[in-house]
């Protein structure tokens, strides 16, 4: 069995289509993962939703702050933006079903025997594996069982800082941030929520989540997405996967199951707006 994992999709179906033909995906034998935002900026998020669902037990998928934007319009807790590309899933026959089946998919999923886990943004440095798991299932739960209370608390920035006595909105919002939407933390182990750009144009006090050196979950290989302006990285702790497809960069894959493996990418063409 092949395992692959897939960077952030935002709604380029065509391009997904001839990655997984290069990767000569064979469903009897393989499986994929995939970073989350499958979904916004490109044309085509529906046929991205319907393929990855058909794939059943061969995909694995982690919720993107793209995909929770979608759930949120749903919901009534957002409103489209002008950016935006989702008008043609919310007009689907099929969307209740895809958004249904959208919301059940995990912040975390791990694979304790081959050491590796899979999110969509980041860890926060407090957190060893177990209290990752932990918060995983507390914001899985707090969305599916009750998702207006969850999304209409999802928004916002604060708090920065972790806490385990956080409770209520404040500790769901600061797992969701974590999981979906960190890039950058302080020397102090705070979260900064605003700087978008790669560690060479970023300012000197941030720190790439994964480099902060006292981070507890380390000991696990995690792969992300959700970072296009750092791309395709990989080290002995993280794999980064967000190759801009939508901002006409590519879309990439890697094996996880073979340490030497080279990344395996498509180009795309642009379709977001700055």
């Amino acid at each position: 069995m092949a395992l692959y994992a897939i960077g952030d999709i935002q709604g380029c179906d065509e391009e997904l289509g001839r990655l997984i033909r290069k990767l000569r995906f064979n469903a009897d034998r393989d499986q994929l993962w995939f970073v989350g935002d499958l979904v916004n900026r490109g044309p085509d998020s529906l046929g991205v939703l319907r393929r990855i669902r058909a794939l059943a037990d061969n995909a694995i998928v982690t919720l993107g702050n793209h995909d929770l934007h979608l759930i949120a319009v749903a919901f009534g807790a957002a409103k489209l933006r002008k950016s935006d590309t989702l008008t043609k899933v919310r007009e689907a026959a099929d969307f209740e079903s895809l958004l249904a089946w959208l919301i059940e998919r995990p912040f975390m999923h791990e694979d304790r025997g081959r050491g590796l886990a899979l999110v969509h943004a980041g860890l926060a440095p407090q957190w060893d594996m177990r209290t990752a798991r932990l918060c995983a299932r507390q914001a899985h739960e707090a969305l599916t069982h009750d998702p207006e209370v969850f999304l209409r608390g999802m928004y916002g920035d604060r708090p920065v800082q972790w806490n385990e006595r956080l409770s209520g909105a404040d500790r769901a919002r600061f797992i969701t941030n974590v999981f979906t939407r960190l890039r950058y933390l302080r020397a102090d182990g705070s979260l900064d929520m605003k700087e978008k750009e790669a560690p060479s144009g970023a300012a000197a006090d941030l720190i790439p989540w994964f480099k902060f050196e006292t981070a507890q979950w380390r000991g696990t290989h995690i792969v992300f997405g959700h970072w296009s302006t750092l791309g395709y990285f990989r080290d002995g702790n993280v794999t980064s996967l967000d190759t801009g497809c939508g901002w006409g960069n590519e879309l990439t894959a890697v094996r996880l199951d073979s340490a030497d493996a080279e990344p395996i990418s498509v180009g795309c063409a642009r379709y977001a707006k700055s």
